[in-house]
């Protein structure tokens, strides 16, 4: 029997004498085709492409499009959050015995009668545009307030970073050219006994010590507009050492290890068989390969710096965005509470997003893709 090709009419679908193509529904009529599923497939394979073509910045888009998602769940868990808190600023407010007609006027009048989600919904979209509503106890725009109290903490904190992160690199390097010796023993129980110690505890033995016992530090750390910059940092010499004991230990216990990771590759060999000094070595060949879990360290600590700040400035009296948050909390003052919730949880957010940003862009196989 010979074979070939199979001839016959082609499959239709319908009834005797009509001929319809099988994109057609039950009812006889053609199929129409969905714009939805044809411009999610295009944009599928357009983003397929996309990745394909520029995998450096499609994973810094998918970076920014994560942390942007993050930060509005943290936004609705900050909301819900203090939502659920028991008791009411109505209360507190006016005291024990206030009637229940003058608490619900004041409800009323800060329109905690509405539901949750409109109410979320306006805090949410004037914090879109920077505007955080006005704080339930001082009357004052909390914007105004907090743009004050975040300069100070900023100011706190990039001393700090200033110090402290060329520092610890330096140290940990040192550590890892005299590795096993005095110099990295001597470093590894200092940084042991400043990671044990709370901050709070490292700042009172600093305000003993500095402030009480020899008089050569200022306590409390206030700072004002009129202040010179010398006076400024006269003023946070104290809260800045404790950042500095605080974050220090830990960022320089991940550079020696990132480094002494990268030390034993080959190319480091190579170094090495060439006579080429040992802190060259770690300086031209083993630190730049360790850059990727060292910024990312240095990140998480600089989010510390700027959201960590709330014990240190309770502690030295400190009029920044920890203290102004903390003293809201006291009296239930809402409107700040949320918005100091939602800046802190930006740059926490944020800087962990830079850092991952600055590792890819620290990989060579992103940056020269084949």
């Amino acid at each position: 029997m010979e074979s070939g090709p199979i001839t016959g009419p082609v499959p239709t679908d319908g009834v005797a004498g009509e001929t319809l193509p099988r994109s057609a529904d039950l009812s006889g009529v053609p199929a129409k085709p969905n714009p939805a599923a044809a411009s999610g497939a295009i944009g599928g394979a357009f983003w397929r492409r996309f990745v394909f073509r520029r995998p450096l910045v499609a994973l810094i888009l998918q970076r920014l499009g994560l942390s942007v998602g993050l930060l509005f769940a943290v936004s609705l868990m900050i909301f819900g959050g203090i939502e659920a808190l028991p008791g009411d600023f109505a209360t507190t407010y006016l005291g024990q015995s206030a009637t229940p007609q003058a608490v619900e006027n004041i409800r009323k009048d800060l329109g905690l009668d509405r539901p949750w989600s409109e109410r979320y919904l306006t805090w949410l979209g004037g914090a879109v545009k920077g505007d955080f509503g006005t704080s339930w106890a001082s009357k004052n725009s909390v914007s105004e307030q907090i743009g004050k109290r975040l300069g100070n903490s900023l100011f706190l904190a990039f001393f700090a970073a200033l110090i402290s992160v060329p520092l610890a690199v330096g140290l940990g390097m040192l550590a890892v050219q005299f590795r096993n010796r005095l110099p990295d023993k001597i470093i590894n129980v200092i940084s042991l006994a400043a990671i044990s110690l709370p901050e709070f505890f490292i700042g009172y033995l600093l305000i003993l010590f500095f402030a009480v016992q020899l008089g050569v530090a200022t306590f409390p750390a206030t700072v004002y507009d009129s202040m010179t910059l010398t006076e400024r940092l006269s003023a946070i010499a104290l809260p800045v050492a404790t950042l500095v004991l605080v974050v220090l230990a830990h960022m320089m216990r991940m550079t020696r290890a990132a480094i002494l990771n990268v030390m034993s590759s080959a190319y480091v060999e190579t170094a090495e068989l060439k006579g080429l000094g040992t802190f060259r070595i770690i300086a031209r060949h083993a630190a730049p390969n360790a850059v990727a879990p060292v910024i990312n360290v240095i990140a998480l600590n600089l989010a510390y710096l700027v959201v960590g700040v709330v014990v240190v400035e309770v502690v030295f009296v400190y009029p920044g965005m920890g203290q102004y948050m903390v003293d809201a909390v006291t009296v239930r003052d809402m409107p700040v509470v949320q918005a100091c919730g939602l800046i802190f949880a930006a740059f926490y957010i944020f800087l962990n997003m830079a850092a991952d940003i600055l590792a890819i862009l620290a990989n060579p196989r992103l940056r020269h893709p084949r």
